[in-house]
């Protein structure tokens, strides 16, 4: 067993087969990108870094699936199904019957078992979350909600556009219908302390999900945290790789013991970032990093939760 409740072992044990994603671009876009509320994204964001090349809007939901198939079939062999993951962009930012359109022709193919959907915490409803309660009844679904920050002044800094009020509403609603929930956040954003980031896991504790990514900041080429980084370095807490693996064995003592880890760092393609400080570690490899620092320091996911008084 893992020191840390990982998400691969998770759906093993809670659908009995290894469950691959695939990324699925359905050509969404997100409210602080489109005018509603803002214009031009959050401050670190481009995501064209973050998905495969497969997955491209200009191609049908069917056909990118097809193509993720195999493409993955070639690296995870003991895949026993897969999960439309619906990643870029706000994946719940539509009325509501193109909602249904789109995730009904996912479910529709016959090697995906359920969906992954994507979203910001102020682009759900009673609606949509009433429809993706009754499509669990009859399959596997997850709304993971991209938070990043705990705190309202990071939140507005970095051009997020909702508040953690915001997010915790939304989880709220989500879990209240039996919906599987889960949660992104970002460590290393401006004006975020070491103490802060630590400190951050008290709330997300309290939070009501079931499974939660974290990644460490990567300065995009590009994007507004470029412009900062270059001008305000002094702003951000940076991480040697090192530094980052004990950091995170410090936070995930504090983290929720049942919370499903689902990944703990990120990998961008080097083209997208101006540097890589870690090199080209791959995340089997931060894994392992992982899996060593926290046997080598004898501790475990939760050691320190509660936090006493």
């Amino acid at each position: 067993m893992r020191r840390y409740n990982s998400q691969a072992d998770y759906f093993k044990e809670k659908f009995g087969v290894r469950l691959q994603k695939l990324v699925v671009d359905a050509g969404f876009t997100c409210p602080n990108r489109d005018g509603s509320k803002s214009r031009g994204g959050c401050a670190f964001c481009d995501n064209n870094a973050f998905h495969p090349n497969y997955s491209t809007p200009d191609k049908s939901i069917t056909q990118q699936l097809e193509e993720g198939i195999g493409f993955h079939r070639g690296r995870y062999r003991r895949a026993g199904g897969y999960l439309a993951y619906f990643q870029p962009y706000s994946n719940t930012y539509a009325p509501l019957e193109k909602l249904k359109e789109i995730y009904g022709e996912a479910l529709s193919h016959p090697e995906v078992k359920g969906i992954v959907i994507g979203t910001r915490p102020d682009c759900v409803d009673e609606a949509k979350l009433d429809y993706l309660a009754e499509l669990s009844r009859r399959h596997i679904v997850i709304v993971e909600y991209g938070i990043e920050s705990c705190y309202d002044a990071t939140l507005q800094h970095i051009n997020r556009c909702h508040t953690f009020a915001d997010a915790v509403r939304a989880v709220e609603m989500t879990s209240s219908r039996g919906l599987l929930a889960g949660a992104h956040f970002i460590f290393g954003l401006p004006g975020e302390s070491r103490e802060m980031m630590l400190a951050a896991a008290g709330k997300i504790n309290s939070l009501r999900i079931d499974s939660i990514k974290f990644h460490q900041l990567q300065i995009i080429k590009g994007t507004k945290m470029e412009e900062e980084f270059s001008s305000h370095p002094e702003r951000f807490e940076t991480f040697t790789l090192e530094g980052y693996i004990d950091f995170f064995v410090d936070f995930v003592e504090r983290l929720r013991p049942d919370l499903v880890i689902e990944r703990f760092a990120g990998e961008v393609p080097p083209r997208f970032v101006n540097s890589t400080p870690w090199g080209l570690v791959r995340n089997v490899e931060l894994i392992r990093m992982l899996e060593k620092r926290l046997e080598q320091r004898e501790t475990f996911q939760g050691r320190l939760y509660p936090p006493k008084n």
